[in-house]
């Protein structure tokens, strides 16, 4: 495979090992496990760990599988690099742990999945601020900067009402200030999405859900798509200023997140998302197709009191969403009507899985308010939009007429 000729999305991944490299010829990166690396000539080591010649120091921050994963996730995002964590929230909690300091300020979406908003919850209480707004309007993002913002933070849909941040006017304003925008690409994915498009300097995926795709590993990602400049940025120590200026940040972030912190992607993890990532493609455009005829059933549907998905023309910001994404999506949420209780619907499901996942080959349905948004509290939930009722979905691969079939049945008699 020709590395300098520009092929298309799957073809890419599929070759990306190839690329560099490869044990006896294995088409997959194999497995390494080992956490030492020795060598030959000590001042090589010396060098390693210096930064002036690459290598690998020790398993905590670094692993031949685990970089072969990030180099297909930073072609998959078109970005400078990538690093890989243990989760999608140790990528996120990196962001806090390697970039931010006491009396720093993060605007963020108020819609955004329960953990991250329970992580920045956690992250106000040690000296840093938090602001949360309504990120489908740029004016109030604009309205929360302070002298003191350093980042910038949005999903691109919402989990799990499904609100689209206003991307591309936020991706303007953090460029005109010189705030790093932070975009987690997750529900969209970086096959229906890049928000390198959109101006963002830092991209967060949890690999575990469409990027790995079949429920068997966990992993998160931050990707520097090489927009932000990182002279910018207040908090890069003097020690990862001797890397060329636009390393500084993945400096950092691997010196504190993982050598440091530890949050580190293990190497039968990343072989497993590796692998999945190859039917990425596949995968999405079954499940969005799937998505899209169960969110048009179950609108037309007077059993329903709403549905929430982006490719429907009833959403709010469908516009926006129909000018930057390829397909809208594998999630969505719906409302069932008074006197429908959504444990019975959901017990009464045959393929719909009630389990906490996303982006599965399988469909999986949780009641929302009961279970991952349950310890915020019914104000919280209700800023958000969440309703007692909301149900949340996965979308799998399943056939379309026998979903579109279970879901309805479910609904009840009329």
């Amino acid at each position: 495979m020709n590395d300098t000729k520009k092929y298309g999305f799957t073809t890419t991944i599929l070759h990306s090992d190839r690329q560099k490299p490869i044990e006896h010829g294995s088409l997959h990166k194999p497995i390494h496990t080992s956490v030492a690396y020795g060598y030959k000539d000590a001042r090589e080591l010396a060098a390693v760990f210096q930064g002036r010649q690459p290598g690998y120091r020790y398993g905590r921050q670094g692993n031949p599988t685990v970089s072969a994963l990030e180099d297909k996730i930073t072609k998959m995002e078109q970005g400078l690099a990538t690093i890989c964590f243990s989760t999608g929230m140790a990528a996120i909690g990196a962001l806090a742990h390697a970039l931010l300091r006491s009396g720093d300020h993060v605007v963020s979406s108020a819609f955004l999945f329960g953990n991250t908003n329970s992580l920045w919850q956690t992250v106000s209480g040690q000296g840093i601020e938090v602001s949360f707004v309504d990120a489908t309007d740029v004016a109030n993002v604009e309205a929360a900067l302070t002298p003191s913002t350093r980042i910038v933070f949005v999903e691109t849909i919402a989990n799990p009402r499904t609100q689209v941040a206003d991307l591309k006017r936020i991706g303007q304003l953090c460029r005109d200030k010189g705030i790093l925008f932070v975009v987690d690409n997750t529900m969209t994915s970086p096959y229906l999405f890049r928000p390198k498009m959109v101006g963002a300097g830092l991209v967060v995926n949890a690999l575990t859900k469409s990027i790995a795709g079949h429920g068997n590993a966990l992993g998160g990602s931050l990707t520097d798509t090489g927009l932000y400049d990182w002279s910018k940025f207040p908090n890069i120590f003097d020690t990862y200023k001797r890397y060329t200026q636009p390393q500084w940040g993945m400096a950092q972030i691997r010196a504190k997140a993982l050598r440091d912190f530890g949050g580190s992607l293990g190497p039968e993890a990343a072989h497993h998302i590796a692998v999945g990532a190859e039917t990425m493609a596949l995968r999405l455009e079954r499940e969005c197709a799937n998505a899209m005829a169960l969110a048009w059933m179950l609108e037309a549907d007077p059993r329903v009191a709403a549905v929430h998905y982006p490719g429907l023309p009833s959403h709010p910001q469908h516009a926006i969403a129909s000018e930057l994404f390829s397909a809208y999506g594998s999630l969505f949420s719906f409302e069932l009507v008074d006197g429908i209780d959504c444990f019975d619907y959901l017990n009464r499901l045959r393929l719909g899985v009630p389990a906490s996942n996303l982006g599965d080959t399988r469909t999986l349905v949780i009641p929302v308010a009961h279970t991952i948004f349950y310890e915020m509290g019914p104000e919280r939930r209700a800023s958000m939009g969440i309703a007692e009722s909301l149900i949340r979905v996965s979308v799998g691969i399943e056939d379309t007429t026998d979903l579109v079939e279970d879901f309805r049945q479910a609904l009840g008699a009329q």
